[in-house]
């Protein structure tokens, strides 16, 4: 058995997210998957570093699989990329160790944050940002994010059920840019709770539009109270980068 590392691109718009629900392939995981087990000859299952959400995009996604099959890796690739659609492509495949995870490997992972800060749509880029019409206060949304820097109970910033497992996170840095009518919002961290930085997205833009203050952001946190507010939405959002 060969353990290949995958680095996957893709838009995630009309898709219900990575993991793979049951039998149903309108998942990037089932997509790949269905593919993989074509090459393999009999099922296989992929390892995904991070479960992005339905219609959240991915510029470097990393998962691992096992496969019997002798392929050295830019075969492998190209086989794939000829099978999938071309919203989803895999930029990179290399052999790895066999004791290499793509999850339980990841140190730390950036989300990208895209937001089109102008008054009228952009039509080019209206299926991959936010388009808040209103100006936004970055200076304000620049001080606001450096409340979320730290490991802290990210309860009020999840909508994770049940607290079986820690709810506690470390973001090592957070960057608010703008650039041409764009608002850059990254969140670099160890880990991620479900809808963490799609919340942590909306309380920043609320600051931006004079709803919140800076200050209000580690009296939410220590509250550890779920917020019912503004969220970023899915399209907006991309899996930028995983370190390992």
């Amino acid at each position: 058995m060969k353990n290949y590392k995958l680095t996957i691109q893709y838009d995630g718009a009309k898709y219900k997210g990575w993991q793979r629900l049951g039998n149903d392939e309108n998942t990037i995981q089932g997509r790949i998957e269905k593919i993989l087990s074509n090459i393999e000859g009999k099922e296989v299952e992929i390892i995904g570093c991070s479960r992005t959400d339905a219609g959240v995009h991915a510029l470097a996604q990393v998962a691992n699989v096992n496969l019997s099959v002798n392929l050295p890796a830019a075969e492998l690739m190209s086989k794939m990329n000829k099978a999938l659609p071309q919203d989803i492509c895999i930029i990179n495949v290399e052999e790895v160790s066999e004791r290499f995870h793509a999850r339980y490997n990841a140190k730390d992972k950036t989300y990208l944050y895209k937001i089109w800060n102008e008054e009228y749509t952009n039509p080019f880029m209206r299926k991959f940002c936010m388009h808040v019409d209103k100006k936004l206060d970055v200076p304000r949304m620049k001080q606001a994010s450096q409340y979320f820097i730290g490991a802290h109970d990210f309860t009020a910033y999840s909508n994770a059920k049940g607290k079986k497992k820690s709810m506690i996170r470390e973001i090592t840095s957070i960057t608010v840019e703008e650039n041409a009518g764009f608002i850059e919002i990254r969140v670099k961290g160890n880990g991620f709770l479900h809808n963490m930085v799609r919340k942590i997205v909306g309380t920043l833009i609320e600051v931006g539009l004079g709803k919140k203050q800076p200050e209000d952001i580690p009296v939410i946190i220590e509250s550890k109270e779920r917020q019912v507010a503004l969220m970023g939405e899915a399209r907006g959002l991309y899996l930028e980068n995983i370190e390992y």
